[in-house]
């Protein structure tokens, strides 16, 4: 009986630090603290990813908490980022979306609800045609990128998410480890940041960098999810 629950125990625990949050933001080189800009997730315990690309939680993963978080201020063109509770353990790419808080909402309130997304970062699959498939971000615990020195000033949410493939030859296998921070942008320019996308919305699960075989036979191209990156 022991030896039973034991394994059990053993099995929740490596399930469990098999996944992962995203709890933090990177602003400059500086790490913010765990869900203070960033709306704590439904998994902020059980870590548990979103199957469902149509559910609601697809967005920000806040049904359960209602989270709020406070906005941090950052110039257009600074580096900024993401710091995860512990290394992306699952092979996977990673996309980072931005929608502008309309006029007269706050990014605290608001929900991101409409076509009003748009992607800035993107770390796809390296393929060499059929020979090997790697993943950049496997194993990594943070990632960063530059905000557009064009993007306009005004409240943002930032919704950075990593689609890990590891069982995603069927529908609904890929993971997807999401979540929505809040920025306040100054120092921009007068860019129409775009192709604008919803979320839900942006994927139907079936694309054929979400429902793949990573394993065999090796993908010879990946076609990375979601529009092309919005540079400014």
């Amino acid at each position: 009986m022991f030896g039973k629950a034991f394994i059990a125990i053993l099995s929740l625990a490596t399930f469990t630090s098999a996944h992962y949050t995203m709890p933090s933001l990177i602003i400059n080189g500086q790490t913010t603290g765990a869900w203070v800009n960033v709306r704590q997730t439904n998994n902020y315990n059980s870590q548990a990813p979103v199957t469902d690309v149509s559910s609601a939680d697809f967005r920000c993963y806040t049904s359960a908490t209602n989270a709020k978080a406070t906005t941090v201020n950052v110039n257009a063109g600074s580096t900024v980022g993401v710091s995860l509770n512990g290394p992306m353990y699952h092979a996977g790419v990673v996309n980072v979306y931005m929608a502008k808080v309309p006029s007269g909402a706050d990014a605290a309130s608001w929900d991101g609800s409409g076509q009003v997304w748009f992607k800035v970062h993107e770390i796809p699959a390296v393929t060499d045609g059929g020979k090997t498939i790697t993943f950049p971000t496997q194993d990594k615990t943070s990632f960063t990128f530059t905000l557009p020195k064009n993007l306009p000033n005004g409240q943002y949410l930032i919704r950075p998410e990593q689609i890990a493939l590891h069982s995603a030859s069927a529908f609904q296998g890929a993971q997807f480890y999401l979540a929505c921070g809040q920025l306040n942008v100054s120092g921009g320019g007068s860019g129409s940041p775009g192709p604008l996308v919803s979320i839900p919305g942006v994927y139907t699960g079936r694309e054929p960098g979400i429902m793949i075989n990573i394993y065999y036979p090796i993908p010879a191209t990946y076609t990375q999810p979601g529009p092309a990156v919005w540079k400014g």
